[in-house]
């Protein structure tokens, strides 16, 4: 699975992990996440800002 960070503080969405604190259970894929998804971290970007990053 893919990862997706937030170029503006670097959050990073794993699916394997999810955001419980966000209500997004593990294996929750990025693209599943609703439109207007921001960064729970900065709040600055949303969902289309963020960039797919490894899974390594």
């Amino acid at each position: 699975m893919l990862k997706h960070q937030c170029p503006e503080c670097s959050y990073i969405y794993d699916a394997k992990i999810g955001d419980q604190f966000e209500g997004y259970p593990p294996g929750r894929l990025f693209s599943d996440l609703p439109d207007d998804f921001t960064c729970p971290d900065c709040a600055v970007r949303f969902k289309i800002d963020f960039i797919e990053v490894s899974s390594a």
